[in-house]
């Protein structure tokens, strides 16, 4: 994809797309004419230091042709009331500005909501951001930046927030806000955008991509992270953020029912005790671990699994491990989540199973799996279709045309 940066407007990128959309059921193939994108103002509820995900991918190839704001949740100084509210700013990869408000304690709602909004305007005039796409992850953020005249407003969908534990009761009625704010609405997933598109028109659904030379790094020799090195064959791991969405059950049946295998679960413990989780011999809790690690960890793994619970906060999610874990070569095991059935599971890439029994028999095919070539194949052709450069290519398409559109 041809890309140009204009010297006379360095805060924004042309950009020529000629790209295939596979988002929606409709084929773009049109060559677009050279675009100058406004600066992109994304409004999060994920600290960008916190997981190397979705918002992260998406961005960072935002950020090498023009300028980006990630603006996060306050951080609220309970030990100081009196302190002046002021931006943190912080600068990330390809220059993207990550901005966090410091409040005082002691603020209602409101005044929290109104402190923010007055350090957004005042940021945007100091630094010149007129024109701009205002790109939301949460439709709370609404309270702080409604007052923002956007050029495009895009809501990227990435999972139903309104089921997660802790949910804004508020949450529901601002998304309805934003889908009428909304140009654009795109979903994590087909099934999210299935209940997404019936409520906006101009909805597309982006499932979790892959970053396939990143991850293809663990099909690589490689030396065994210290903390995972002592752990006994066979290995059976599972990495994301330990929350609400993972089966802590059938991850406790199948460790008892299974003293054999070793369980490696990386992540953060987030919104549950970790008394809560189940403690064996054979479970290893190694936390969090940053990005370029992961694949390591991956290539000393004999099976990959998806340990998610069947609940409200994992009814819409598309697993962006699933095809990393793929990419990394290694064999997969997931409970039935819809979007990891469709297509992982048809395509018979992934082995799918509720129970911990019928689980327990999935990893020990799982577990012959790792040298079959065929599936290995099979596996590529797929990922082969699939990137972040691409899904990235195909949202900027479609906010083209819309701004193109308005003009």
């Amino acid at each position: 994809m041809p890309i140009s940066t204009s010297a006379e407007t360095p805060t924004r990128a042309s950009v020529s797309v000629s790209t295939q959309n596979t988002a929606s059921s409709q084929t773009i193939n049109h060559t677009l004419s050279s675009y100058s994108l406004p600066d992109l103002v994304c409004f999060a509820h994920l600290h960008w230091d916190f997981v190397w995900q979705r918002p992260q991918h998406l961005l960072s190839r935002f950020a090498q042709y023009g300028r980006v704001f990630y603006v996060e949740e306050p951080f609220v100084h309970g030990d100081n009331p009196s302190l002046e509210a002021h931006f943190e700013i912080k600068e990330r990869q390809n220059g993207l500005k990550v901005l966090v408000a410091h409040l005082p304690a002691g603020l209602s709602e409101e005044a929290t909501n109104q402190a923010q909004a007055k350090l957004l305007t005042q940021y945007f005039a100091e630094n010149r951001i007129n024109q701009f796409v205002a790109w939301y992850y949460t439709p709370m953020a609404l309270s702080k930046s409604r007052h923002l005249q956007a050029a495009l407003t895009v809501y990227d969908c990435m999972d139903e927030l309104a089921n997660f534990k802790f949910a804004p009761p508020q949450l529901r009625e601002l998304e309805q806000e934003l889908f009428k704010r909304a140009d654009l609405v795109f979903t994590g997933g087909q099934s999210l955008y299935e209940a997404k598109s019936l409520q906006h028109a101009d909805a597309h659904a982006f499932p979790s991509s892959i970053d396939k030379a990143h991850f293809g790094q663990a099909r690589e020799a490689g030396v065994d992270p210290a903390d995972q090195a002592k752990i006994a064959h066979p290995r059976v791991g599972f990495f994301g953020v330990v929350d609400e969405r993972l089966d802590i059950e059938l991850l406790g049946q199948l460790a008892k029912a299974h003293p054999e295998w070793q369980f490696v679960i990386i992540g953060p413990v987030v919104k549950i005790e970790e008394t809560a989780l189940p403690h064996t011999s054979n479970i290893h809790y190694l936390g969090g671990k940053d990005y370029k690690e992961l694949p390591a960890y991956l290539r000393g793994w004999d099976v990959a699994t998806l340990l998610f619970a069947d609940n409200e906060s994992t009814k819409f999610i598309s697993p962006t491990k699933t095809p990393e874990y793929l990419a990394a070569g290694k064999p997969v095991v997931s409970t039935p989540i819809r979007d990891v059935v469709r297509p992982y599971g048809e395509l018979n890439l992934v082995q799918i199973a509720a129970k911990a029994e019928e689980f327990g028999q999935a990893i020990g095919r799982a577990l012959q799996q790792k040298d079959d070539a065929e599936w290995l194949e099979r596996t590529d052709a797929y990922l082969a279709t699939i990137s972040w450069d691409l899904t990235w290519q195909d949202m900027v398409s479609l906010m083209q045309q819309r701004l193109a559109d308005k003009k």
